[in-house]
């Protein structure tokens, strides 16, 4: 009785009752989680850039696009992985359950050897097609392809973690990823400051906590107690039809991001053409944005789960009141963080910093870019509304509509003819405002007709 008391405790009711209250304890905890995880990844930038030189900082801030789009398709594989082995825990499927975490974390070990492989081949003729400056090049192939050696390490932590979030453990992968980031902040000190090893030392610091986060999870599995999801070295082995379910749920999502990332890879191409300060400098800011959207990423997330369960309670004024509370809340919260950034962005820029040519390009991505930032909100957490009411088609094209294609024709017309890294910097928020208006009317237009036809269905029902 009492454990039953206690993880009912943990649950919310999201179908009644005040919803502010229980959106915010929500969302914050998700936005929590992944600026943490973003502080860490940070650090690699704020040593090279205050202990080593703009050089070695622009060569680790240039491979973000570059290592996106080779490492999405594969983490959305992880998010199929937790879709199914969750499906099987829910239908009570033991042996289905086992079979398929087995298959899945051979899977990681399979993506992670390709992956590294593949970024050895790629990494110096993929910089040069990016435009990467000749001053950062080789220091930028060095850190990618050390990166890159700590990939299987990185899909083991994807797909392990994905592994316990399907019986709802979401605390020890947070416990492995502070543990991983405290030693990756300590060893980038230690490399760069003690060692010289610059961006060798940043690279090299981030394979080893790769690796302890990997291994804390694989511990995790090993000794689990839940017998279902427990790993055993004499059951790994691939099952084709778990194979092709994952594959089937977590490729769309992977490859949605890789075309997402296309665009980030055009604009970095683009800024590139700038130099080394202009490439370390946006690198810099990009860290605060970062920071700023993580918040409207957890309301997304928090508008997508509200929803999904109004929804099928038939719940629809609650519906649109979750959307509105989680468009009021994100985009205030979003605004208020990234004006403070903005207004103290000399003090903060100057943590990861202090070369002034790479400061005045990294103010100039701050005001340019993050004034607007809650923008996003009205496309992420709208769409998250929509996807939440059964329609997950729409959102996703019209989104790479405004943030993909938009910014591709944009980059090969306006910034052609009026070449400046501010006119470059200024098709975020068009394409923001453009993407928000599109998936907001096409949310008002798909609820009121999802909504009054139900509704009008149900009525004729009870006439019945």
């Amino acid at each position: 009785m009492t454990k039953t008391k206690k993880r009912n405790s943990h649950q919310v009711n999201m179908i009644e009752g005040p919803l502010l209250k229980k959106i915010l304890f929500f969302a914050l905890p998700l936005a929590a989680s992944s600026i943490i995880q973003q502080l860490f990844n940070s650090a690699d930038i704020a040593v090279v850039g205050r202990f080593s030189s703009s050089q070695a900082l622009a060569a680790v801030g240039s491979n973000g696009p570059v290592i996106n789009i080779l490492v999405l398709l594969f983490t959305g594989l992880s998010v199929g992985a937790n879709v199914l082995i969750a499906q099987y825990i829910g239908q009570g499927e033991k042996k289905k359950v086992s079979e398929a975490v087995h298959t899945v974390i051979l899977l990681s070990v399979a993506s992670g050897v390709f992956l590294l492989i593949l970024g050895q081949a790629i990494a110096p003729p993929l910089l040069r097609l990016m435009n990467t400056p000749d001053d950062v090049i080789d220091l930028a192939t060095l850190y990618l392809r050390i990166y890159f050696l700590g990939m299987p390490f990185i899909m083991l932590y994807n797909f392990g973690s994905a592994v316990l979030r399907s019986i709802g453990d979401t605390k020890r992968p947070l416990y492995c990823l502070l543990a991983s980031g405290v030693v990756n902040v300590a060893l980038n000190l230690l490399f760069v400051i003690v060692f010289n090893m610059s961006v060798s030392g940043v690279a090299t610091a981030t394979v080893i906590a790769d690796a302890i986060s990997a291994l804390l999870v694989m511990y995790f599995l090993f000794t689990e107690k839940n017998e279902d999801i427990r790993l055993s070295i004499g059951k790994f082995k691939f099952k084709k039809e778990y194979l092709i379910r994952v594959f089937k749920i977590g490729a769309p999502a992977g490859i949605q991001g890789m075309v997402f990332s296309l665009s980030n890879i055009c604009i970095q191409t683009s800024v590139n053409s700038f130099g080394s300060n202009a490439v370390a400098g946006s690198a810099t800011a990009l860290n605060f944005e970062y920071i700023s959207y993580f918040i409207i990423s957890a309301f997304n997330q928090t508008a997508v789960t509200f929803t999904s369960q109004n929804y099928g309670a038939g719940k629809f004024d609650r519906c649109k009141k979750v959307l509105r509370l989680n468009l009021l809340c994100g985009c205030l919260i979003c605004a208020a963080v990234s004006l403070t950034f903005v207004i103290g962005s000399s003090f903060f820029v100057r943590i990861y910093t202090t070369d002034e040519n790479v400061i005045h390009y990294a103010l100039i991505r701050m005001t340019h870019v993050m004034l607007i930032e809650f923008v996003t909100g009205f496309y992420e957490i709208t769409g998250a509304a929509l996807r939440g009411i059964g329609h997950s088609l729409l959102p996703a094209v019209l989104t790479i509509f405004g943030s993909v294609i938009f910014r591709i024709v944009w980059i090969y017309t306006i910034f052609t003819v009026f070449k400046s890294f501010e006119s470059l910097m200024i098709v975020y928020p068009v394409s923001w405002v453009i993407t928000g208006i599109a998936v907001t009317l096409s949310y008002f237009i798909i609820s009121r007709r999802e909504f009054s036809g139900i509704k009008s269905l149900s009525a004729q029902a009870r006439k019945l």
